[in-house]
């Protein structure tokens, strides 16, 4: 990876983030560091020139361990040899694995030479699988042979039955009319299929030769990246980011949180997410800090473990992650005293749970932060200074080089401390929806994307996320954020996780219901839940449904799916879906 490039150094942590003006709620990022005009392989080959030798890369469950130039040369490896197989620039190669290093060295590989990578989602199905495939036209699949319950080649074989009898790298298959080649992890041979390392050795010196020179051509505004967003209705939708988007998006957070060379990240949320691809590797590139993978998929075990025996100085995960964590059985038996910080995203943060990973998991600098699949992720992001109370009960403040206003539904920008729809412009927003120009134009207006969160600007320029624009419910009248109510039950000594959803209801038009799930050895009934609320808040956001279970139904990234618990509570209690008036 011998380039000359442009500057892209890590910016400072901190810069002027100027707070909101005339009374309303619009806020713009500083602009003090100027943002990279780089792609990601050069931004990768800075931080092997400045890393060398040093740790780099860490997958536990697989026992591999590579320095930063280990590293390169993987990278170089599986980039020549995706050349021996024709996969050209812009060509859309996918990855469908839980976190193993095939996937890390996927990420780098197609991006040296102009492929572009299609993430899917490691939960997908049949249905699923093949709408991704087809519609973002995919050459290539680079896949695991299963995870969990999923048994990947299984599906690629019911989908293209024609993999039995087609040479590797020849499929022609009636449903996938555009997938030629799949590539599978693991020493087993499949009809059809490739092995990865059999792949590796197809490389001739000649390819190895072309990749500086594919790589020097490249643009920074090429898209790069497909991610699909877990909607609740309709088809997955495939957002679309650049070298640019991401570079500049992993630079700031790593700014952020002050990462740098003398840290070791420890990253259990997947790499097929924008957590772990952007907030966790691509931030570790800026900072040149050592990326430690605990195990294919998340477990509070393996990565207390993997924080300790590997003296991490910073953990990533969800609130969920956190929760499972702290409640371990064995948590007291790690020593986690060199964790100084890390991100807490992907879901609204309760504020209990923050304070106990301040106090008990020693991350005093740990940040939040916000975003979405579509602007790269993060928009806004805590400082490692900033007062605990603000890291505690906002998602910080706005990132730099973007801009973010609040409107009500008219477009207007709301006075600051008013709920409104979270509107983000600037480098981060994606190039559009792959092929779906209905879907793009819907999202992304006079270059502002339309989150579809509601939240509040303070007089500071911190912003509060107080839910989804969809998740509001209106109980006669009475306009209720479920967040606000998830709040405050977080207070409830019993409980330890909780979901606050509406529900159809005849004279009410909604009723407020909640799942709960007790800590460990806890009992309690849904009136002792209910009184605990009267009194506290107002009558019409007090619960009318409660209902205790074990666990919450999670996305792969430990977001909580509210659709799933509305659903089952219309099916437990036998209302009709139509609201009234």
């Amino acid at each position: 990876m011998n380039q000359t490039v442009s500057s892209s150094q890590q910016p400072p942590a901190g810069g002027n983030r100027r707070p909101p003006q005339d009374g309303l709620s619009y806020v713009k990022g500083d602009t003090t560091a100027e943002l990279a005009h780089v792609t990601i392989p050069a931004f990768l080959a800075q931080a092997v020139a400045r890393g060398g030798a040093r740790e780099a890369v860490v997958f536990r469950e697989q026992g591999v361990r590579w320095s930063w130039r280990d590293f390169a040369d993987r990278i170089d490896e599986l980039a020549a040899a995706l050349l021996a197989l024709g996969v050209v620039r812009g060509d859309r190669v996918g990855i469908w694995s839980p976190n193993r290093f095939e996937w890390l060295v996927t990420q780098f590989a197609t991006a040296r030479i102009g492929a572009v990578l299609v993430n899917i989602n490691p939960a997908y199905r049949l249905a699923e699988l093949e709408y991704a495939l087809n519609k973002v036209q995919m050459k290539a699949l680079i896949t695991a042979d299963k995870f969990k319950t999923s048994h990947y080649l299984e599906m690629l074989q019911t989908l293209a039955p024609e993999l039995a009898s087609c040479e590797p790298g020849q499929l022609q298959s009636a449903k996938l009319p555009h997938l030629r080649t799949i590539i599978r992890m693991g020493d087993e041979r499949t009809p059809g299929m490739y092995n990865y390392a059999a792949v590796l050795a197809m490389a001739s010196p000649a390819h190895r030769a072309m990749l500086d020179g594919l790589t020097r051509v490249l643009d920074p505004h090429d898209p790069i990246n497909i991610q699909f967003t877990s909607g609740t209705t309709g088809s997955p939708k495939g957002a679309t980011l650049t070298h640019h988007n991401v570079v500049n998006n992993g630079r700031f957070i790593a700014a952020a949180m002050r990462l740098g060379a003398e840290d070791r990240l420890c990253i259990p949320v997947p790499l097929y997410h924008c957590f772990g691809m952007v907030l966790g590797v691509l931030a570790c590139v800026a900072g040149t800090s050592a990326m430690i993978f605990p195990g294919e998929g998340f477990e509070p075990l393996a990565t207390l473990a993997a924080a300790a025996d590997e003296r991490c100085t910073a953990l990533h995960g969800v609130p969920t992650m956190f929760i499972a964590e702290l409640d371990h059985p064995e948590f007291a038996r790690f020593d986690l005293s060199r964790l100084r910080t890390g991100i807490m995203a992907g879901a609204p943060c309760p504020i209990e749970t923050m304070k106990r990973v301040v106090s008990q998991m020693h991350m005093r600098e740990i940040t939040i932060a916000y975003g979405m699949t579509e602007t790269s992720p993060v928009s806004f992001q805590s400082a490692t200074d900033d007062p605990l109370d603000k890291r505690v009960s906002t998602v910080g403040r706005i990132q730099p080089h973007l801009e973010v206003k609040v409107v009500d539904v008219e477009g207007r920008t709301c006075p600051i401390g008013t709920k409104g729809e979270l509107c983000t412009r600037g480098y981060s927003v994606m190039q559009g929806y792959w092929d779906d120009e209905v879907r793009t134009r819907e999202t992304i207006r006079d270059g502002w994307m339309y989150t579809g969160d509601l939240a509040t600007i303070d007089e500071e320029g911190y912003c509060n996320i107080v839910g989804r624009v969809k998740d509001m419910l209106i109980r006669g009248g009475e306009n209720v954020f479920p967040r606000e109510v998830e709040e405050f039950l977080y207070r409830h000594p019993k409980i330890q996780d909780v979901q606050v959803f509406g529900v159809p209801d005849p004279r009410y038009g909604e009723e407020v219901a909640c799942w709960v799930v007790l800590k460990a050895g806890q009992q309690a009934t849904d009136e002792e839940i209910k009184e605990f609320c009267r009194g506290q808040i107002a009558h019409f956001k007090v619960p009318r449904y409660v209902h205790f279970v074990a666990e919450l139904p999670m996305t792969v990234t430990g977001k909580p799916q509210k659709f799933v618990m509305r659903d089952e509570m219309i099916r437990k209690l036998g209302l009709s879906v139509q609201k009234t008036a």
